[in-house]
């Protein structure tokens, strides 16, 4: 079992309070979005033995497990996460394991260069992903039902959003939202920067169901996106709950500090709330454009004590356990590989002690046993 070293990353909406807060160290003053856990090329944590990256690479059956090399290839195929959003994430859909495949090798064979600005697909897998509040949360996930799309766009005044209220309210509603979704982010940019700074006024105005778009422009003033994000569901996640979101949904986290746990991918195709780039042909191909209920999770409890968040995902599992002051020790060895995160109290795992924000690496079918007073997360695979 390995005590992990992991990168903090800065990406500009992250908050400058939140993870500090969580370990107890002092904010730089400089927004820290993200605290990646794995073995990610990207920023693999470190350990006693070199990367989490090269230690997986130099013995793949016996840190993964026979069963998760055979189901998954020699990599580690999850990534684990802090995310500590102070400000709007882009809107964004990710592909399916088939569009991914067929989009990165497209992208190979016409030589586009993996890092250049206007790439889509950064590898050949899917990127299915689940967020679990540990804080009050703010997101946006899904199509709200386009009647009801219509009936806030409605509810704003604005005269030159009267034609996406007028096309919400056809038939079938797959195709309203496609046509209003394409509509908007065709748009043309002076236009439609009007069309923002005039929502934006009222939606401020307004307040209540319409704070959380007025929060969103003042981030990105005359983004498209801010006409766009009022098409998805509005969802306030309470401590412990949790959203999945599959292939092709779109959704935007706002506010707010979790646990993130994802299949190990890069691909993310941009719908607004960006100056990255968005490829409107291809994003209007990934995207489902069906009203959805955002489904809220909540764990499911086994005898055992242990919290499972179920998803259709076989790349990860995440579960967690609160452990009383003085309960029995809790024994988590598996034939599958493990990151253990400690996010609130005092627990043990194994020889490591570990405080909030502290992880291990637990390869497969290493003895595992936590105790303590305290919340552990338990990321691992389905096999």
């Amino acid at each position: 079992m390995d005590r992990l070293d992991n990168t903090i990353r800065p990406y500009a909406w992250g908050s400058p309070t939140a993870i500090p807060q969580l370990l107890g160290s002092e904010p730089t003053g400089e927004p820290q979005a993200e605290m990646w856990m794995g073995a990610h090329p990207g920023a693999p944590s470190r350990t006693p033995r070199g990367t989490l990256a090269e230690v997986v690479e130099a013995d793949p059956e016996r840190e993964l497990g026979a069963r998760a090399v055979a189901r998954f290839g020699p990599r580690l195929p999850f990534l684990l996460k802090l995310l500590a959003a102070g400000a709007p994430l882009s809107l964004q859909v990710h592909p399916d394991l088939e569009q991914a495949r067929a989009g990165y090798a497209d992208e190979e064979r016409r030589g586009v260069p993996v890092d250049a600005p206007h790439r889509n697909y950064k590898d050949a897998n899917h990127k299915p992903e689940l967020i679990c509040a540990l804080t009050e949360f703010d997101g946006l996930c899904g199509f709200r039902a386009p009647v009801q799309a219509a009936g806030l766009l409605d509810g704003l005044g604005v005269d030159s959003l009267k034609p996406y209220v007028d096309l919400l309210h056809a038939h079938p509603e797959d195709a309203a939202l496609r046509e209003v979704l394409t509509a908007i982010l065709t748009a043309d940019p002076e236009e439609m920067a009007h069309t923002v700074a005039e929502a934006t006024a009222a939606c401020t105005r307004l307040g209540g169901a319409y704070a959380p778009y007025a929060g969103i422009a003042h981030h990105y003033p005359g983004d498209p996106g801010v006409i766009a994000a009022m098409l998805l569901n509005h969802v306030r996640l309470q401590p412990g709950e949790a959203l999945y979101l599959g292939a092709g949904i779109p959704h935007a986290y706002l506010d707010g500090l979790g646990v993130e746990i994802m299949a190990n991918s890069d691909n993310v195709l941009r719908c607004g709330l960006t100056p990255k780039h968005v490829d409107v042909p291809e994003l209007l191909r990934i995207v489902r454009f069906e009203p959805s209920d955002p489904g809220v999770l909540r764990p499911e409890a086994s005898p055992e004590g242990e919290e499972v968040y179920e998803t259709p995902t076989d790349e990860f599992r995440l579960s967690r356990y609160v452990l009383p002051e003085g309960g029995a020790a809790r024994d988590l060895t598996r034939d599958t590989p493990q990151i253990l995160l400690c996010t609130a109290g005092a627990v043990r795992a194994g020889e490591h002690a570990l405080g909030p924000g502290q992880s291990v690496f637990v390869p497969a079918g290493e003895q595992a046993e936590i105790s303590g007073a305290g919340t552990i997360f338990r990321a691992t695979v389905v096999v």
